[in-house]
């Protein structure tokens, strides 16, 4: 979902595993030449989800490049179901889970999010979520209650969640891991 942390919690968790962090909507702005938002007012969703859905099968098709990556995606990126294969198969996800009304808390002065430029935000949210959660759920691996802990602590019930799956130790992190928002 939007708000969740996922571009925060995703650079850190990067740092720690010593990997790189890639942003798929920053790629997407840069192949377009624009924000997100100008592309949506311009082309529609419809569009948006076209190129989301063809940079994601790049990166993943590419390993994301490096190894460890961590891959955070918009919170659409799950609509569609050859996305949430790609996802499932190719990458470790994991949903940071928050509530709709936790998320407004964050993102009630927010203008830049295309989808929230609505009349009520919250009741956006909550459609949203109501949409999207049970496809998080089953796209994802591993799933972290967001509420309000540090980022740094989010890092860490990540790293611990990896760890406890055998995906980490000492030896060895993770191939990529992806933070659906």
């Amino acid at each position: 979902m939007p708000g969740a942390g996922k571009t925060t919690v995703g650079r850190q968790l990067a740092r720690r595993l010593a990997g790189h962090f890639v942003d798929l909507d920053a790629r997407i702005e840069e192949r377009v030449g624009c924000k997100i938002r100008a592309y949506f007012e311009a082309h529609g969703e419809e569009a948006f989800r076209d190129l989301e859905s063809q940079a994601l099968a790049e990166l993943t098709a590419q390993g994301a490049t490096q190894s460890p990556a961590v891959l955070s995606t918009g919170g659409g990126i799950v609509l569609r179901p050859a996305n949430r294969a790609l996802l499932r198969e190719g990458w470790t996800v994991v949903y940071l889970q928050s509530s709709p009304e936790e998320l407004f808390r964050r993102l009630r002065h927010d203008t830049q999010r295309p989808l929230l430029q609505v009349a009520n935000p919250l009741a956006k949210l909550r459609e949203l979520y109501a949409q999207r959660d049970p496809l998080y759920r089953e796209t994802a691996h591993f799933i972290i209650e967001t509420g309000r802990p540090s980022v740094t602590t989010l890092v860490n019930m990540i790293l611990m969640q990896l760890e406890l799956a055998g995906l980490l130790d000492a030896r060895r992190v993770p191939s990529s891991v992806v933070l659906p928002r």
